[in-house]
C-alpha cells in the first residue's frame, strides 16, 4: 500500500534540471531510491513527475486526416532489479520546450491533476497517463501571435515505466 511520490516543477534543458543556485542531472534524483540504495522501497512504487523543459525545440504538430483507434508462479523470496518499480514521467519529450499558461500553470500539471481528479482511484497509473498524454497533445496549443515562431505549437509528455504490477490509488 506504499508509494514514493515525488513532483519537481522547475526550469531544464537536455538531461539538467535547475535548482536555485546549482543544476542536476534528472537521475540524480531516483538514484538513491533504486532497491539497492533504499531497501526499504524495494518493491514499492517510485514515481517521479517532472514539469521542466528538456530543450528549446519546438513542435508545431501535425495535421490528421482519419485517427483510427488502436487496441491495444509464488514463492518465499525472489530478486528484481534495482530499477523495478519506477516510472518517470517528463512533461515533454528530450530535447523539446515544456508549455505552461501563465495564469493556470503548466499543460502536463493541469492535465495530471484533472486526471487524477476524475478516475484517479479507478484507472491503473499508466491509463490515467495515456489520458494525460491525450489531453495534452489535443487540447492544448501555444497561444502566442505576437511570436510567431511560438504561435500554435503543441507538447506531449514521455512516459518511463519500469513498474511491475498495476498501480492504482
Amino acid at each position: 500500500n506504499d508509494c514514493l511520490l515525488i513532483t519537481v516543477l522547475t526550469h531544464g534543458e537536455l538531461g539538467l534540471l535547475y535548482a536555485k543556485d546549482t543544476h542536476y542531472k534528472p537521475d540524480n534524483l531516483w538514484y538513491y531510491f533504486t532497491a539497492n540504495n533504499c531497501p526499504t522501497l524495494a518493491g514499492k512504487p517510485k514515481l517521479f513527475f517532472i514539469q521542466a523543459c528538456q530543450g528549446d525545440k519546438l513542435d508545431p504538430g501535425t495535421t490528421l486526416i482519419n485517427r483510427t483507434e488502436t487496441d491495444g508462479s509464488s514463492s518465499s523470496s525472489y530478486r528484481i532489479p534495482n530499477h523495478a518499480d519506477f516510472l518517470i514521467v517528463f512533461s515533454t519529450v528530450p530535447g523539446y520546450y515544456s508549455w505552461r499558461n501563465t495564469t493556470r500553470g503548466s499543460w502536463f500539471m493541469q492535465a495530471l491533476c484533472e486526471e487524477l481528479r476524475y478516475a484517479g482511484t479507478e484507472r491503473d497509473i499508466l491509463t490515467l497517463l495515456t489520458f494525460v498524454c491525450q489531453k495534452v497533445a489535443l487540447d492544448f496549443e501555444s497561444n502566442t501571435p505576437d511570436t510567431m515562431i511560438m504561435h500554435q505549437q503543441k507538447q506531449v509528455p514521455c512516459i518511463t515505466s519500469m513498474l511491475t504490477r498495476l498501480l492504482v490509488f
